[in-house]
């Protein structure tokens, strides 16, 4: 199955949300930011991409099961009337006929509960959002799952040049059908694949530019045991799987930075198979493949490597070197 409809639609509702997302970040202003209960930053971009992409999907595909990163429960709150218009403001600008209302349920689409084993689509309305506020990169990411399996993944990455001259890319890729680069812009497309390297000591690997999401320490013992002799290249959100897929770089490796963390479906769906169709290879630092099918967090997993292939069992070695 190569689900055409299915990506049809996530392409369209994934370009609306850059735009909104773009729009945003040209005008970002610090009251748009609130923080969660995590103390991490959401804004304005976060509640209308999600609102974008579910206002859309909802429509479509009403039956399916959906897990997304944010609720509209702090935005329903009185103290949050004016982002909460500011939100709705940015929505309009995309769909003019959206009530308030609509809004927020569509952000709350993905806060039921969810059949793991079964279909279900799985967002992250703005990965990287502490790139998003420096005007860094950050991506927006959305995928498919079916029976624990991600078929297809679509990365909206507003901020990387398609050419030069040329911003804003979507990359996509459905299993068994390659991966592609679609330019916001113009809407052509291409197909990409990972670099060719073999050599541990050439390759180029990139990591999270926030210590708080990678052991950027570890990294530095793997590279020097390997004899790498590039920096990484540090670079937000899951941009760093697009990095590896189009062969800007041979590796993206995130490495727990503490333990018993876990992490999150939404992370990691689109931009692992968007490396997998390019001809690469994702597991997570023990070699194991990554599971979808147990709740809204990698449960069975460790950490993520992500490599061109021919570079990964020498990069997972080195890490369990280092374990030890």
């Amino acid at each position: 199955m190569n689900y055409e409809n299915e990506l049809k639609t996530a392409l369209y509702a994934v370009t609306k949300a850059c735009r909104l997302c773009a729009n945003v970040q040209n005008s970002l202003a610090a009251e748009d930011t609130l923080n969660k209960s995590d103390r991490s930053p959401v804004t304005t971009a976060d509640f209308g991409s999600q609102a974008i992409v579910n206002l859309v999907l909802g429509n479509v595909y009403p039956n399916d099961d959906y897990v997304c990163e944010e609720d509209s429960d702090q935005l329903r709150k009185e103290e949050s009337t004016e982002l909460r218009k500011k939100v709705h403001g940015n929505v309009t600008k995309i769909f003019q006929t959206v009530s308030e209302e609509e809004m927020l349920d569509a952000i709350d689409i993905g806060s039921g509960d969810c059949d793991f084993k079964g279909r279900y689509w799985t967002l992250d309305p703005i990965d990287g959002t502490k790139g998003f506020l420096r005007g860094d990169q950050y991506a927006i990411a959305l995928a498919l799952v079916v029976k624990g399996e991600v078929v297809f993944g679509v990365l909206g990455c507003p901020n990387i040049f398609y050419e030069e001259g040329n911003k804003g890319v979507i990359y996509f890729a459905t299993k068994g059908f390659g991966s592609h680069a679609l330019s916001i812009e113009t809407g052509e497309t291409k197909k990409i694949n990972v670099d060719a390297i073999s050599s541990p000591d050439k390759a180029i690997f990139c990591e999270s530019v926030e210590s708080a999401h990678t052991a950027h320490s570890q990294s530095a013992k793997i590279a020097k045991l390997l004899n790498v002799s590039s920096k990484p290249y540090r670079i937000d959100s899951q941009c760093k799987y697009a990095a590896v897929a189009g062969g800007d770089a041979s590796v993206y490796l995130r490495l727990p930075t503490r333990p018993g963390y876990q992490e999150k479906i939404w992370d990691h769906a689109a931009g692992m198979i968007i490396v997998q169709e390019a001809g690469g290879k994702v597991t997570d630092i023990n070699g194991k493949d990554l599971d979808f099918s147990k709740s809204g967090q990698l449960t069975d997993n460790s950490g993520v490597v992500a490599t061109n292939g021919l570079l990964h069992d020498a990069f997972i070695k080195a890490i369990g070197t280092i374990n030890e």
